[in-house]
């Protein structure tokens, strides 16, 4: 997945085969359909960077097509076991070129990647994961006359290689101000702007070079050794196999791969990383040898490396510092006795309501919480953290309580109705004096969670916020004088969304001994960004996990659970919660979803229009995001799209930041731009320049569409889409609706094939490795 579009336009101002150069932000190669309609799903959660064609292709590899942007998915092929001659040789080179690199990081760049990035500082470039790099840096000020003298000296030397001007601000952005000069002298360099291929950058580079411009050139291989691990990481990988990196390089013409890869190791393109390989891995890999257990070496862009370093220093960090309450026999005869008296043990959640009093009061006021909060924090011990369990309301909550009660990092599992247990210790924590708060991947999320009880019984706002308000301090409680959250708990909600730079951003942003509750429903599609944070944990085994027995209720929650076991099997649903239809094409299920969206669903089931969601895998293609909002638009709002290709009254999905879309109407447009309405009545003014970036919002990708869900939803898997579906991408677009779920769809067998067969493209991490070798030194 990816959320690498930035709203750039949707198609390409040049052709690739025009060997002229680079598209005017966007990438001009289109996959095939069922690639750009999963793709481009995930692109859109946070449309900020690259094209939809572009991401399309990286897209449909994190749902499992195999294939990303034609480059790096199945780059490994070459190194498969096959019959002797070709595979031997060219796995021979791969073992020897892993040997240099390993030589070349124990003395290069790639060394001392965990003592980088401690805990407590920022992502290696500066900025908070998710959000664009200005690419001002820390450097003076810069003036406006000296930026605009920039651009136009980027836009010069852009003309001059052929490429469009429009692409000098994000080379501005991205190289600062000396970016004429720095595309001038590498003109491969422009493979780092959004959505700009290698066909592109060799376009420009011999606009500027002429004949001296060839495939064999060191600084276009470098750039290729950077622009293969940033696709990958748009895929969701954190670092790719280097026998992948050197066939991706091999199919793009590069003589030497091996040099390439020696080079970007040497200059800190790339940093190399040697991991054992145990399990079914080193199985597959055909490891015999006890003494000498199967390896295999990495790549990995600094940033992510670094951050998963970061990840994993910061996990640590709060396991061995985090320091369990006592009881103390003073409070046995106090107010304390409450905990063991059967008939007051219930008062943890009247208790709780006067801590969210407190939480809410710190969220009023960041600045004073810190000085208002004790001294010596509470520390319930063990007998407090039983009577709080005693009174959970399922046997799940009080395992889930008692767990936080011991353990600094906790892992919770469970679908949507398991939300509660989360909820159940957050009152809890809270009436035991902790300050605690829970953070959502969403406002509505958020929303939904602060009405579960509990905390809807609290006579004040429950302490919950999206992590994004929490980050910002836009919510939630405040930082300590040391520039940490105030927090004694944490339970975040939504945890596979988490890719591992903003995990880290997270973990850098939490005190010693702070406990740390991840819970999430793992079934669900992993994060945007590269990384299975929540996943590679699960795996990893260094923390107690409990999983919820509280099962998602009624027909649509006995569908998902069977397709989280790989069964689609046909539910019993008298009040049609859910309704199957099949179509004979890409046509025919637009007709039949948007008859739902229009008439059948508002009619039938009393669902207005307005709570009915169409879900798709994609953008492109007979049945994606576009084609199914222009049909809906017809019919519901017709009109001539006077503001940026808008009317009032049109449905749009707003994606303010990567992996995140927020729904919004159309109220109106001037020239001040195009005037948003959200859900919770807040307004929003989008500059035109920016309108751009605004999809219609009818139809959304279920990668946009994680973290809400609607009364009504209609799931349209098109015929061409076969390639983009997985078990994740199943289970996930089936969990959106609430009340009713109707699935049109016109892929024949390949949507049971797909649950069955393929749970989940698989992702290349480094996080289990890591947290492998650091419980390996503390023993």
């Amino acid at each position: 997945m990816t959320d690498a579009e930035n709203g750039a336009p949707e198609e390409s101002s040049m052709s690739p085969d025009t060997g002229g150069a680079v598209p005017a932000q966007a990438s001009a190669e289109r996959g095939p359909a069922g690639s750009d309609s999963d793709s481009d799903s995930d692109s859109t959660d946070g449309e900020s960077g690259s094209a939809d064609e572009g991401s399309a292709d990286v897209d449909s590899t994190d749902e499992g097509s195999g294939s990303a942007d034609g480059e790096t998915a199945g780059a490994g092929a070459p190194d498969a076991a096959g019959p002797g001659g070709v595979a031997a040789d060219r796995a021979a080179a791969v073992a020897a070129l892993a040997e240099r690199v390993r030589s070349v990081g124990r003395s290069g760049p790639g060394t001392g990647a965990s003592s980088a990035h401690p805990a407590g500082s920022t992502p290696e470039d500066g900025t908070a994961p998710g959000t664009p790099a200005d690419g001002t840096g820390t450097g003076p000020a810069v003036t406006d006359e000296q930026r605009a003298q920039a651009l136009r000296a980027t836009a010069e030397v852009l003309g001059a290689g052929g490429a469009p001007a429009e692409l000098a601000t994000a080379a501005v952005s991205v190289f600062g101000d000396g970016a004429a000069e720095q595309l001038r002298e590498d003109p491969w360099a422009v493979l780092s702007l959004p959505g700009v291929r290698p066909e592109h950058a060799d376009g420009f580079a011999r606009g500027l070079l002429g004949p001296a411009a060839g495939p064999g050139d060191p600084r276009r291989a470098q750039a290729l050794v950077g622009w293969l691990l940033e696709q990958a990481a748009l895929r969701g990988h954190s670092a790719l196999e280097i026998g992948e990196v050197t066939a991706g390089l091999e199919r793009l013409g590069v003589p030497d791969s091996a040099a390439a890869v020696q080079a970007a190791v040497l200059d800190g393109r790339a940093m190399p990383f040697q991991e054992e390989l145990t399990g079914a891995e080193a199985h597959a890999a055909g490891g015999e040898d006890e003494d000498e257990p199967p390896t295999r070496t990495l790549l990995a862009l600094e940033r992510l490396a670094l951050a998963e370093e970061s990840l994993a220093d910061g996990l640590v960090r709060l396991m061995s510092t985090f320091v369990p309450g006592e009881d103390h026999e003073e409070a046995t005869d106090g107010s304390a006795e409450e905990t063991d008296d059967g008939s007051d043990s219930g008062s943890a959640e009247e208790a709780g309501a006067e801590a969210v009093v407190e939480a809410d009061g710190a969220e009023a006021s960041a600045e004073t919480d810190t000085d208002a909060a004790p001294q010596a924090p509470a520390a319930p011990g063990p007998a407090a953290w039983e009577a709080a369990a005693g009174t959970a309301p399922s046997s799940s909550a009080a395992a889930l309580v008692r767990a936080a009660a011991g353990s600094a990092l906790v892992l919770h599992t469970g679908g949507e109705a398991a939300r509660a247990e989360p909820a159940a210790l957050l009152a809890a924590a809270t009436g035991l004096g902790l300050r605690a708060w829970a953070a959502t991947w969403t406002d509505h999320g958020r929303d939904a969670f602060a009405a579960l009880a509990p905390l809807a019984d609290a006579p004040a706002p429950a302490p919950v916020a999206t992590l994004a308000e929490l980050l910002a301090g836009a919510a939630g409680p405040g930082r300590s004088p040391d520039g940490m959250l105030a927090l004694d708990l944490l339970v975040v909600l939504d945890a596979p969304l988490l890719d591992v730079e903003l995990a880290a951003t997270l973990l850098e942003s939490l005190a010693d001994g702070t406990r740390l509750v991840l819970s999430g429903d793992p079934g669900q599609l992993w994060s945007a960004g590269p990384g299975r944070f929540f996943a590679d944990l699960l795996t990893a085994k260094v923390c107690p996990a409990v999983a919820s027995r509280t099962p998602d209720f009624g027909p649509i929650g006995e569908l998902v659970s069977g397709v989280g076991i790989g069964e689609l099997q046909p539910v019993e649903a008298p009040d049609k919660e859910v309704v199957i239809l099949t179509a004979k094409d890409s046509g025919e299920a637009v007709h039949r979803a948007v008859q739902l969206l229009t008439d059948s669903i508002p009619r039938a089931l009393g669902i207005p229009s307005e709570q009915v969601v169409l879900l798709t895998p994609g953008h492109g293609g007979g049945a994606g995001t576009r084609a199914l909002n222009a049909a809906a638009k017809a019919r519901l709002n017709p009109g001539p799209g006077r503001f940026a290709g808008f009317d009032p009254g049109d449905r749009v999905a707003d994606s303010p930041a990567p992996g995140h879309t927020r729904p919004a109407r159309v109220v109106d447009g001037d020239a001040a731009g195009l005037h948003l309405e959200y859900p919770d009545g807040s307004r929003r003014t989008v500059a035109p320049a920016e309108a751009k970036k605004l999809r219609h919002g009818w139809a959304l990708t279920v990668h946009q569409a994680v973290g809400r869900h609607w009364p009504g939803a209609v799931v349209v898997v098109p015929d061409d889409a076969a390639a983009a579906l997985s078990r994740q991408w199943v289970y996930t677009a089936f969990g959106r609706g609430e009340r009713h779920l109707s699935v049109v769809h016109a892929a024949g067998p390949a949507l049971p094939q797909a649950v069955a067969e393929r749970p989940a493209a698989p992702r290349t991490t480094r996080l289990r490795a890591i947290l492998a070798e650091n419980a390996a030194q503390e023993y």
